[in-house]
């Protein structure tokens, strides 16, 4: 559908659709705000939030969706279709990018309802496994197969994805492996100091001789933290000297979110430092010495690519997407999901061996130079667009 007023347009206007403005911030920032430099009007589209001002600082035009939540809740998906499909109708963008699970499924629908001429979607992971309960595969790959028929291309971050995508029929020409990358001058070792260094280690009460293990992520079950919990139990015996930190919100409106009761007695009984959110994580790798993520699900975890740039040896369970990050006994270690004691004998083992973890570090900080640069990312999806706009398109990107 080729509309005038779109054409009249200095420039395309592309929306980004996402649950959370938290998520067009934090995860996407880099992304819109390069796509914004080569000539697009960048629009995001998510619940509201605190993170809207920063969008609109970096000249992002954010409109809210009150329907847009994390949790299951039917009713309420069917209305944000219905909002989106008149939201993207009245803005008439060129192009509509749609991200995390549920937003990914009813915003294609409402995008291509609504006449959108193109419709780009980012599988960050799929939500469902090969080993998942039938009845959910089943499901997720069922609403999959019925959205990727409103779209014109798909951004795999994982290779694993791409796989089950064409066993479900999805056409080769819409599937583009994408990856994931991070801002590589953001994570870089070199650029905090030792006296922050020092200052941060302090704050959360680490020694010099301590040994700090770092968790990044929302506070939910499914990042496995039922398993962080009970080894850093037992390290406390076998690795006195290892201090467990963790990094990140709570999450109430997801149905696995960690309880305050939890987070206590985790507190009082295994010695964890919870740090909540926080905005300095990049110089909070820096005071780490290890990093552990014990997801029981990712598509392809963006905080273990930080730790990997800022020269942390990283420990991550042996699923879809950390595969991809960490490379077992070279940059890290892999070890089975929901396996405390796996995950306390290879923090101990990196604990008790400076060497290790130097080398390790090392490693991982050159796997990340070579695989996580966020320009590879946003290269690609240029390409997309240009290739699907292709008159509408900016001149910056001709």
């Amino acid at each position: 559908m080729n509309r005038p007023y779109r054409a009249a347009r200095a420039r395309p206007r592309v929306i980004h659709l996402t649950t959370s403005d938290i998520s067009l911030s934090l995860l996407l920032g880099p992304q819109l705000r390069a796509f914004s430099a080569a000539g697009y009007e960048v629009v995001g589209v998510s619940a509201p939030g605190p993170h809207v001002a920063e969008l609109e600082s970096w000249g992002i035009a954010h409109h809210r969706l009150d329907s847009l939540t994390r949790s299951m809740a039917p009713h309420r998906d069917a209305r944000a279709l219905v909002e989106l499909r008149s939201l993207f109708r009245r803005l008439a963008p060129d192009l509509v990018h749609t991200h995390n699970p549920k937003p990914g499924v009813y915003g294609r629908l409402a995008a291509r309802a609504a006449g959108v001429p193109a419709v780009v979607n980012t599988v960050h992971g799929l939500y469902a496994l090969p080993d998942d309960p039938i009845a959910k595969r089943a499901l997720v790959y069922g609403l999959e197969r019925v959205a990727v028929t409103c779209s014109d291309a798909e951004l795999i971050q994982n290779p694993e994805d791409i796989e089950t995508l064409r066993a479900l029929r999805v056409p080769s020409h819409k599937l583009h492996l994408l990856g994931n990358g991070i801002d590589l001058t953001r994570f870089d070792p070199s650029c905090v100091d030792g006296a922050r260094i020092a200052e941060l280690r302090r704050s959360f009460g680490a020694g010099p001789d301590d040994v700090v293990c770092g968790v990044v992520g929302r506070l939910v079950w499914g990042k496995g933290y039922r398993e962080v919990f009970a080894a850093a139990k037992r390290l406390a015996t076998m690795a006195p000297h290892v201090k467990v930190v963790v990094v990140g919100p709570s999450d109430e409106a997801k149905g696995d979110s960690v309880e305050p009761e939890a987070i206590a007695r985790a507190e009082r009984d295994a010695g964890i430092t919870f740090l909540g959110m926080r905005d300095d994580v990049d110089d909070l790798y820096a005071a780490m010495d290890v990093y552990l993520l014990a997801s029981y699900r990712e598509g392809w975890p963006r905080s273990a690519m930080e730790a990997a740039a800022m020269r942390l040896p990283v420990v991550v369970t042996d699923i879809r997407g950390c595969r991809q990050v960490v490379e077992d006994n070279k940059t890290g270690f892999l070890v089975p999901v929901r396996d405390a004691e796996a995950i306390a004998d290879a923090v101990a083992r990196l604990a008790t061996n400076p060497a290790l973890r130097a080398d390790m570090g090392a490693a991982a900080r050159s796997k990340a130079e070579r695989e996580f640069d966020d320009q590879r990312v946003i290269d690609i999806t240029l390409e997309v667009y240009a290739r699907l706009l292709g008159p509408r398109r900016p001149p910056a990107a001709a």
